[in-house]
């Protein structure tokens, strides 16, 4: 029974609440109902989450790394910082209470990755490296490519892993791929949770299906599914090594079965799991999807003989009332209540009723509780946020990151207990006043901006001319040659550019001072760009972190975090902006640079903005009114920092929205009103501009073949995107669509250290050219150039220029000889 503390306490909870929310609460207690069922006596309820984040909350393994890449760091340094980095990690999960603790989830750089090593898939070309570099090399060189010691060996391809920025290395499979057992670091790991004393550590394995399905065929004449029979024996042999150590439950994640599969991967994924059920009946195998709910998948997942199914319930609670009347007796499932994908506390209201509904169908001891997916997404500790800083203090309260989020589960099964203690109750009632003040909150709505947004409603936007009447305008205006060269828009972040950001921001340093150093650089970057002949510059970026953080900063409606890390690939992190209000346009952002930038040179330089698509995907977006609305309000806001671009002269304006493609759902049948609204907002942001005026877009890292047909709609006037890693795959989808806008196709792969010789970047251009009229196509790298050093891009972009030079050249011997 409760005492009469903690049912005071229960009490003084629902006051602050309506007397519906507070009834909800009540009845989704299990106390009464299930001591009257005979249930006197039951486990707890377990808990734990499919992964935790692994950069280090300060960015520990992201120093450690580099260090390590630059030769400051030994391999035995290496592993000493990984080894601390786990240990905090398993601390975290343990002292929050969670009954099982990930492990294996861990990564020097991608999980995927790591799969591909433990199974041995590593393409031919990195084969010669085994014999000269340690494990620890060749898995880098496989992530960012080797050019030393007399080899050049490029990277593996990088893409989006889901509707997520993190971008994973994709697998390589030939016809006859060899797969072995080569890395025991899934054994090693778990070996290590034991040692720091984890009870009950929890392997998490990329599933078999979904491990194929993310990979890539490099000739067409098989389907990497049928791959399976030589696969499956290796996961067995890893299995096994991990029985043997003493693993009991593995995690396996299928994120697959969230997406539309065809009849014979569901008949696969069956056969898959009942081979390995027969071999291993004694290993409890959780079963993780997420991202979305199973939908027609359902019935495929509830019959798979795994004993723990996990449910994405905050992305498919629609799967729950067909899981709650068919999941079989045996099985258990796993309730992913808490967010892992945004920053917002969790409605205890609500997860407490799905929590309740649960037990009342299946019992308690078949129902855990989780985040939705991997807590990967978001970052560490909102503890980690200094006192005084960017973080508005009334914003604080309202936030989870992942180590709340870990307390949130544990709260959540608490109060399904039958004894709910004090502490509970107490955390109950704090959850609740804080939705209820973040509900009536004044710093959420602007009239304003709903006004400027109602008015939109319903009106036409985009450009008034044709793309083709605008690109005779545009070449009349800029002058522009065959095959026109230039970047995506960021240069080097160097360390002095980070000690002098860093010495504004302690104050040690003027604005004055700081606007003129960095002026400095931008002047030096027109001047280096002039000198090698790139025909549009950038001013690159200098006074700018991230590229969605920038634009945070000067948003109303937005804020940013001093320490809110999260990994984006690699080593690299971001710190995503937090929308949390009605969004607009402080004061001109861009345009003050812009224009100096332009003043310095004859030639175009770009203004550079970053999209409404990808604004809202690279950030962390309030959940209390539709994406869409927010997505329209951020458009309107940029379109006025457009306008006042062309007005400063600025003849180039790219928007980048590499979000896009990024934002589709994982359904097809999702997909077309999501496109509506997000094409629609790009329209809005770039359509207030007169037709000589140039409107670049870019994305990278994704599968334009799904969004070909927005890309049109978008009516951009130039597309920049990643094609170098791809080895120029997709330019077939864009000719057999009749990509009507100039394309960009990146030649040169900028996410690693290689330098392109003369000789690859023209071979990658014939590529292009077999594809397209010189006309309609520019020359650039993949992506911004702000990870790389001067020393790296100098030779490479010159090389790039050098080879547009000689494409140039053979083109108009072309048109000689056909002539």
């Amino acid at each position: 029974m409760l005492s009469r503390t903690k049912a005071s306490m229960k009490k003084h909870a629902c006051r602050t609440m309506s007397h519906g929310l507070a009834e909800a609460i009540l009845l989704s207690f299990p106390t009464q109902a299930y001591r009257q069922a005979g249930n006197h006596s039951r486990i707890r309820m377990l808990t734990h989450t499919l992964g935790y984040p692994r950069l280090g909350a300060f960015r520990e393994i992201k120093k450690a790394c580099e260090g390590y890449w630059k030769g400051a760091l030994d391999e035995k340094a290496l592993r000493s910082a990984s080894l601390e980095e786990k240990h905090r990690r398993w601390r975290a999960q343990q002292e929050a209470g969670m009954e099982l603790v990930a492990c294996n989830d861990f990564s020097l750089y991608d999980h995927v990755q790591d799969m591909s090593f433990m199974l041995g898939a590593i393409p031919e070309r990195y084969k010669p490296l085994c014999q000269n570099l340690s494990d620890l090399d060749l898995y880098f060189a496989m992530c960012r490519g080797y050019q030393e010691a007399g080899y050049d060996v490029t990277a593996m391809e990088m893409t989006k892993w889901f509707d997520t920025n993190y971008h994973y290395i994709v697998p390589e499979f030939t016809r006859n791929q060899d797969f072995h057992y080569y890395s025991r670091k899934c054994v090693e790991e778990f070996l290590e949770a034991v040692s720091f004393g984890v009870k009950k550590p929890k392997a998490v394995l990329v599933g078999p299906i979904s491990y194929l399905l993310l990979g890539k065929e490099k000739t067409d004449d098989f389907h990497r599914l049928d791959l399976i029979d030589t696969l499956l024996p290796v996961y067995m042999a890893v299995l096994e090594d991990l029985h043997h150590a003493g693993c009991t439950w593995v995690q396996f994640d299928e994120p697959f079965l969230v997406t539309d599969l065809d009849d014979r991967t569901r008949k696969l994924y069956a056969e898959v799991y009942g081979v390995l059920r027969q071999h291993f009946p004694d290993v409890h195998f959780l079963l993780a999807a997420y991202f979305d709910g199973f939908g027609d998948n359902l019935q495929t997942a509830m019959s798979l003989p795994v004993d723990t199914l996990h449910l994405d319930v905050v992305n498919g609670l629609y799967d729950l009332p067909a899981v709650f009347r068919d999941v079989p007796r045996d099985m258990n499932i796993s309730l992913g209540v808490v967010d892992g994908r945004n920053i917002w506390i969790n409605d205890v209201n609500e997860s407490l009723g799905i929590l309740g509904l649960a037990v009342k169908a299946l019992g308690h001891d078949r129902v855990m509780v989780s985040s939705s997916c991997s807590l990967l997404h978001v970052p560490y500790d909102v503890r980690n946020e200094p006192d005084g800083g960017t973080l508005p203090d009334f914003l604080g309260p309202w936030l989870a990151f992942a180590r709340q989020k870990l307390d949130e589960i544990r709260l959540l099964a608490d109060l399904m207990e039958d004894e709910v203690s004090a502490d509970a109750f107490y955390g109950l009632a704090e959850h609740l006043k804080q939705l209820e003040k973040r509900k009536h909150s004044k710093f959420l709505r602007n009239s304003d901006v709903r006004s400027a947004l109602d008015a939109l409603s319903g009106e036409p936007v985009g450009r008034r001319q044709s793309i083709a009447e605008r690109r005779v305008l545009q070449q009349e205006w800029l002058q522009l040659p065959v095959l026109p060269t230039t970047m995506i828009g960021s240069l080097p972040q160097t360390a002095e550019l980070r000690s002098l950001r860093k010495r504004y921001r302690d104050g040690s340093l003027s604005a004055e001072d700081y606007g003129s150093g960095v002026r400095v650089l931008i002047t030096n970057a027109v001047r280096w760009q002039e000198s090698i002949g790139l025909d549009v510059l950038v001013h690159g970026e200098f006074e700018r972190t991230d590229m969605v953080e920038f634009f945070g900063e000067h948003l109303d409606g937005v804020a940013f975090t001093g320490n809110g890390w999260v990994q984006s690939y690699g080593t690299r992190a971001v710190k995503p902006p937090i929308i949390y209000g009605d969004v607009s346009r402080k004061e001109p952002m861009t345009v003050e640079l812009a224009r100096f930038a332009q003043g310095l040179s004859e030639r175009p330089v770009k203004g550079m903005l970053t999209g409404p698509g990808t604004i809202l995907k690279w950030s962390f977006v309030r959940n209390d009114q539709p994406l869409s609305d927010t997505a329209m309000q951020v458009a309107l806001a940029l379109r006025e920092e457009v306008m006042d671009l062309e007005l400063a002269g600025i003849e180039v304006i790219q928007i980048d929205e590499p979000g896009i493609r990024e934002g589709l759902p994982l359904k097809k049948a999702d997909r077309e009103s999501y496109l509506e609204w997000a094409v629609r907002a790009f329209l809005v942001c770039s359509g207030g501009v007169g037709p000589a005026t140039q409107i670049h877009t870019h994305m990278c890292y994704a599968d334009y073949a799904d969004i070909l047909d927005a890309l049109i709609r978008m009516d951009a006037d130039v597309l920049t995107i990643e094609t170098a890693r791809s080895d120029m795959e997709v330019l077939s989808g864009f000719a057999a669509a009749g990509y009507p806008g100039q394309l960009g196709p990146g030649i040169y792969d900028i996410h690693s250290p290689r330098i392109p010789s003369v000789g690859e970047l023209n071979a990658q251009l014939e590529k292009v050219l077999s594809h397209f009229a010189p006309r309609q196509i520019w020359v650039n790298p993949d992506c911004g150039l702000k990870t790389r050093e001067w020393d790296e891009v100098v030779p490479a972009v010159e090389n790039m220029v050098t080879a547009a030079r000689k494409a140039r050249h053979q083109v108009r011997k072309r048109a000689l000889e056909e002539g």
